[in-house]
This record gives structure tokens, sequence and C-alpha cells, in this order.
């Protein structure tokens, strides 16, 4: 189909106009459209983030969220997760493809991997829930 327009356009003497990405059949999932984040530590005393995260909108990002077991842990961000589309979490190799998150509990030591593409564009955290301290919590920037 684009073809179809380029080559009308030019045929027209017109300039061709900038043309939207094109990730293939896959869309936003392709692989020329992911990034890997920096893993998410969850753990007695420790940050949850080393810096803020600058997200694009539109992007498909993968994320670990890594728990020591030290204490049980959650992270919760409701504002985060109606702000991307989440395309699944993995758990114990079960993919979970939820309609909607609020947050992620860990009772032990554990792993999950979100993968999500990012939409409204803002500053959104994810969060110990009772803490107040600037490292207990992970802050996105979708531009």
């Amino acid at each position: 189909m684009k073809r179809i327009l380029a080559a009308a356009v030019l045929a027209a003497g017109a300039a061709l106009p900038a043309l939207a990405h094109d990730y293939g059949f896959a869309g936003l999932l392709s692989k020329d459209n992911r990034e890997t984040l920096e893993p998410l530590t969850l753990g007695s005393g420790k940050p949850v983030a080393a810096a803020p995260y600058e997200l694009k909108s539109g992007t498909y990002y993968k994320m670990k969220i890594v728990a020591d077991g030290s204490a049980e842990l959650a992270l919760s961000g409701g504002d985060f997760f109606r702000a991307v589309w989440i395309n699944e979490i993995v758990i114990n190799q079960i993919e979970v493809r939820p309609m909607g998150v609020h947050s992620l509990e860990f009772d032990a030591a554990g792993e999950a991997e979100l993968s999500f593409i990012a939409i409204t564009p803002g500053s959104y955290e994810l969060k110990i829930p009772g803490s107040s301290g600037d490292s207990q919590k992970a802050i996105f920037n979708i531009r």
C-alpha cells in the first residue's frame, strides 16, 4: 500500500511525505522497535532503580523486576500501568497477559519480566507502598 501511495505521489510530481515507521508485519511489537531496560531491584534498604527511565511513546520495552527475598515487598503504580499497554508479565516461565495491573508483590526471592509499550506521555512512578524515600521508587518519563 505504501509503495502504491509513494508511486502515486511521485507520479503527481509532489514531494514524498514522511511516512510512519515501517516495522513490518508485527508493527509496534517488531524486534526493530524493542528495547531492554535496566532491571528494577526489590531488597530491604536497597534502591529500586539507579536513575529515572527515559521512555519513548510507541516503543516496546522489556524490563525485569528482581527481588532478593530480604523482605516482602511490592511495587505499586496504577498511573504507570494505565500509561502503558502491558503485553505480558512472565513469572516462573508462566506468561500472564493482564487487562490491568495495579501492583506486583514478591513474598520471597524471585523475578518477573514485564513487556510493555509506552503510550501516554508524562512522568510516572513505581514505588514500594508505604515508603517515602526517593530511592524506594522508580521514575518513568514517557516522551
